[in-house]
């Protein structure tokens, strides 16, 4: 298929140093990079220089706004957008900030004590974990510091089976490693998204001059 999403099947070691260093200066991917999700409702649109009480979200709203399409299940792209946003407003508010986050994590432990393991609310807690640990500055009161974000979202995949959202979300969290954990996440997602039109088309998006299949492949972690 001659499509940027399944090409690149190999790189050079300077396409390798493109990657790490394009990714230095484009910033934090899950969260300067907007996932795609077509009409579906997530949060209010937010941009990366939102500043508390700079609009009309009403950060004390997070929890419960995040938790109202988290929990109808939404598709997993979905998810990643929406903890996605829901990180920008956060970083303004620590109070909001660790009560997403502390939610979050009750729900998936709640699932477990109800005997029913929810994958999706263990993926909604690693994931954010993850995206605070790239956003939330050093120096800033940070929930999910000495958190395992990656581990909640591989036992998210271990609960799910075939997933290439998740795949997709996990060779992101992975793009500085562990190398062989990322190559397999974004060898399974590419693999899906045949099948997986908007993954495909978020594969296929820019992101600082390549491609998001380019910067899974490119990247220190990524090479083959």
């Amino acid at each position: 298929m001659n499509s940027p999403v399944f090409a690149r099947l190999s790189v050079s070691i300077g396409a390798i140093l493109f990657g790490f260093t394009t990714f230095a200066h484009a910033g934090p991917p899950l969260v300067c990079h907007p996932i795609e999700i077509g009409q579906a409702k997530s949060l209010p649109w937010v941009d990366l220089n939102y500043q508390k009480g700079s609009g009309r979200y009403d950060v004390k709203n997070l929890t419960s706004d995040t938790l109202a399409i988290l929990d109808v299940s939404a598709p997993v792209l979905v998810r990643m957008e929406t903890l996605r946003r829901a990180t920008l407003y956060a970083r303004q508010d620590p109070q909001a900030a660790k009560g997403l986050l502390t939610r979050l994590h009750a729900r998936a432990a709640n699932s477990d004590a109800a005997g029913h393991p929810d994958a999706l609310a263990w993926f909604d807690a690693g994931y954010l974990i993850e995206t605070y640990k790239q956003w939330i500055g050093k120096g800033e009161p940070n929930p999910a510091t000495g958190l395992d974000g990656y581990g909640l979202i591989k036992r998210a995949i271990s609960m799910r089976g075939q997933d290439p959202e998740m795949e997709f979300a996990a060779a992101l969290v992975t793009l500085a490693g562990p190398e062989s954990d990322h190559r397999e996440h974004a060898r399974k997602a590419m693999a899906g998204a045949k099948n997986d039109p908007l993954l495909a088309q978020n594969l296929a998006l820019n992101f600082h001059r390549q491609t998001i299949s380019e910067l899974l492949t490119n990247s220190p972690a990524g090479r083959i």
